[in-house]
């Protein structure tokens, strides 16, 4: 299960920075802070480029999800496991890895994300929300990489 999830750690880096041609570019980012001001709507979570030329981002989620967000950066656990706790901890028991959490499109002001798990039966791609791929990545005991979708960095400019 280890050599299989190196692998696909790997091809998912060799696909950030070497696309074959009509592929996705996916940029590594990192969470830099969640952050509600009492002037905007929702909470935002901030991510930034891991590398040149450190373009930002910045994603509004449900309060409930801000407040999940931030206890799993800071390895806080509920006193009974939320959704999010207890989804890392299935995937845990059933031996499959969060290989990556991927911000993939942006599409009339909402962002679409997946979860690519290496599972013992072989790799699963997960249509999920934003918010809930950047908590669950967060959950791992190693905490995954995320990637973003390069156009979306782009058109952000």
């Amino acid at each position: 299960m280890d050599e299989a999830l190196a692998d696909a750690a790997e091809a998912s880096a060799t696909e950030a920075t070497n696309p074959a041609p009509d592929e996705i570019t996916y940029k590594v980012m990192s969470i830099e802070s969640v952050l509600f001001d009492l002037g905007d709507t929702s909470p935002q979570v901030h991510l930034m480029e891991a590398d040149l030329p450190y373009r930002y981002l910045s994603i509004p989620i449900a309060l409930a999800e801000a407040q999940a967000l931030h206890n799993a950066m800071n390895g806080v656990a509920g006193r009974r496991p939320g959704t999010h706790e207890l989804v890392a901890e299935m995937l845990t028991r059933l031996r499959a890895d969060v290989v990556s959490a991927r911000i993939v499109r942006f599409d009339a002001g909402v962002f679409y994300a997946e979860l690519d798990v290496m599972t013992p039966r072989g790799r699963e791609v997960f249509d999920c929300r934003t918010s809930d791929a950047l908590i669950i990545a967060q959950r791992q005991k190693v905490p995954s990489p995320i990637l973003c979708n390069e156009e979306i960095l782009v058109a952000d400019e």
